[in-house]
């Protein structure tokens, strides 16, 4: 855990980002995932889809290349959207990246890998064919890869922002992360003599007036001497 120079506990870690960081584009990737996992089956009602040109029929085309990497881009999104770590966010950046890729080259190998026939426009014209290209294929999965790598290159970087985030100070109603633990700090020398109490004195046993003192022979042959002195 790191400290400040006034010794507070702070959330320190390179780590550490804040949740906002990767809000913005987790949101835009999330609905990118969701147009291309489902325009294959809400298409056919607007007369903007590939063959077969019938609303929620599902082939193995469909769900290879393109619900999967729609699902891929969402997960993405959520992690971006929802992650405090800078690991996890670049792992849901990746994520988006690899799906988008796959948005623009799965068609060319869906027939080596034998994973079905990914259809043909159902347009009359060149331009809805084109249209029909970039929306489900091509243009997404480039805008996909577009936001993937431009979060990357975010996240590759520690903003002034993040370092901030991660020196704020750790207040009461707040829980450090399971691996940051918070130390405590060692209380100082001249504050622990002063809580210091000084040893209580054994208390002196004073003699009772009256008795005599126990004396040795040395006061005995003098106290003799006296008494011969004042008879005489």
């Amino acid at each position: 855990m790191n400290k400040l120079d006034t010794g507070v506990p702070v959330r320190g870690g390179r780590m550490r980002i804040p949740r906002s960081r990767g809000a913005a584009s987790g949101f835009l990737l999330i609905l990118l995932g969701a147009w291309g996992a489902l325009i294959p089956f809400v298409g056919p009602y607007l007369d903007f889809a590939y063959t077969p040109d019938q609303d929620w029929a599902w082939t193995a085309a469909r769900g290879w290349l393109e619900v999967l990497p729609g699902a891929a881009t969402g997960v993405g999104g959520v992690l971006l959207l929802t992650s405090r770590n800078r690991a996890t966010a670049m792992i849901g950046g990746w994520l988006a990246v690899l799906a988008g890729a796959w948005f623009v080259v799965g068609r060319a190998l869906a027939g080596p890998l034998g994973l079905g026939d990914p259809g043909t426009p159902v347009a009359v014209t060149d331009a809805k064919r084109v249209s029909l290209e970039l929306a489900y294929f091509s243009g997404l999965g480039a805008a996909i890869v577009f936001v993937g790598a431009l979060v990357l290159g975010r996240l590759s970087v520690r903003s002034l922002r993040d370092i901030a985030y991660a020196h704020r100070p750790v207040t009461a109603t707040e829980t450090a992360p399971d691996s940051e633990e918070i130390e405590p700090t060692a209380a100082p020398r001249h504050a622990l003599s002063k809580t210091e109490e000084p040893e209580a004195e054994e208390p002196r046993t004073e003699e009772p007036e009256g008795e005599p003192r126990h004396r040795g022979f040395g006061g005995l042959f003098r106290a003799n001497r006296e008494t011969t002195t004042s008879t005489r």
